[in-house]
């Protein structure tokens, strides 16, 4: 990690975030459990900082199987309780109960449409979004398209997910392209979508 990049503002000084920020964020993802790692650790954001929740992240791993959806959905209310007394999380008992709720709503997207990654990038046609963003204060907290998404997976039983954070999850996930256009990710996506 080379720390003369110019990199979004919101990374400051803090190496998880960087290293987060420059591995991660906005880059389009294609695998389904990378997928729903990213709503479990977007929906437990609700309310508080990404840097929290990035700072728990191998915690919330070990607490949620390593992210296998299947898993996940089997979960049972004594897994809920455990997990209360778990300081590694966030311990709020609706987020986890949510978490448990999505896992099943996600598998069934993926026998409605053969994966999460198709039913998802269909509300772009495929395509990144590609904004040109100069400063982290002109990003939107939500958008049209984060609203659609939120009723659609609120449709199908999802829980936890509004607007902004469907729009946080959009971005971690590559659907849209808000790194500020000084930073170095942000010609690196562009020039690597184009090709």
């Amino acid at each position: 990690m080379t720390n003369n990049k110019h990199r979004c503002a919101w990374t400051a000084d803090d190496p998880q975030m960087i290293k987060y920020h420059d591995s991660e964020w906005g880059v389009p993802v294609k695998e389904d459990e990378k997928w729903f790692e990213f709503l479990v650790l977007e929906s437990f954001q609700a309310g508080l900082s990404w840097k929290t929740i990035l700072h728990k992240r191998s915690n919330f791993r070990v607490a949620f199987h390593q992210f296998k959806v299947e898993q996940v959905a089997k979960m049972s209310n004594m897994d809920v309780e455990k997990l209360m007394l778990d300081k590694g999380i966030v311990r709020n008992k609706l987020k986890i109960k949510a978490t448990i709720n999505n896992a099943q709503a996600f598998i069934k997207i993926q026998k409605e449409y053969g994966s999460f990654n198709r039913f998802i990038w269909e509300f772009v046609q495929g395509k990144v979004i590609h904004n040109n963003y100069s400063t982290i204060e002109e990003l939107p907290v939500n958008t049209e398209l984060s609203t659609l998404l939120s009723k659609t997976l609120k449709s199908k039983g999802f829980k936890f997910l509004g607007s902004t954070i469907c729009y946080a999850f959009m971005q971690a996930s590559g659907i849209v392209n808000d790194h500020t256009t000084d930073c170095f990710k942000h010609k690196e996506i562009n020039t690597k979508m184009k090709k």
